[in-house]
């Protein structure tokens, strides 16, 4: 299962999250969200391993400002949580790996994820709440059997210590990976380290368990 810590911006905490070796980190660029990244620490994302994807996250931003962004920083990956088109996701194919995260309730319409097959990578899913993600809030995980396409799917909204055994559990075949955010923070933006380690833990020995 890979792991995705999401919401980072200061320094030494990105330093010491790359130690734990997270397939994926995410930068938030959308000036509203409270993990906002004013100054994205250049260097430190340069000094990052070749093995974990830097990802910027979007929320309807303009293709000219993505585009300068992922220049200028390097950035592997990006995630788009806004409404972004299937063809505005794809434009970007060629050059970082693609997310699309969409919010979801028990109303949610799995119909329109078609449009994005062979759009984009991954799908993200989150809880339908009004802001654009960081809720801190679950949503009904077996309204997943409902999804069909063959795009594997990160799993995100209010996931922690507490509901990570649950997580695992979950045997959709697309499901792909976590996203780890808000109830892994002691302020937005900065991580808790040790519970990130235990999250770890926990997640690496659920996966090799359900592999053996």
């Amino acid at each position: 299962m890979k792991i995705k810590v999401c919401g980072l911006r200061d320094e030494e905490n990105i330093k010491a999250i790359a130690a734990l070796n997270p397939d994926y980190m995410g930068f938030i660029c959308y000036e509203p969200s409270p993990r906002y990244v004013s100054d994205i620490p250049a260097d430190i994302l340069a000094g990052l391993p070749g093995t974990i994807y830097k990802t910027a996250v979007f929320v309807n931003e303009s293709k000219q400002r993505i585009d300068s962004l992922i220049k200028e920083y390097g950035f592997n990956a990006i995630q788009l949580h806004g409404n972004e088109s299937p063809e505005f996701a794809d434009a970007f194919r060629n050059s970082v790996t693609v997310f699309k995260a969409f919010g979801l309730n028990n109303d949610f319409d799995f119909e329109q994820l078609n449009n994005y097959a062979n759009k984009v990578d991954y799908f993200l899913f989150d809880t339908k709440t009004d802001l654009h993600g960081g809720s801190g809030k679950t949503f009904d995980w077996s309204i997943l059997d409902n999804y069909k396409l063959n795009i594997p799917f990160f799993l995100s909204g209010g996931l922690s210590l507490d509901n990570l055994d649950e997580v695992a559990q979950i045997s959709h075949p697309q499901f792909y990976g976590v996203d780890l955010n808000s109830k892994f923070e002691t302020a937005p933006g900065l991580k808790d380290i040790e519970k990130l380690k235990k999250a770890f833990d926990m997640l690496n020995y659920k996966t090799n368990e359900i592999r053996s």
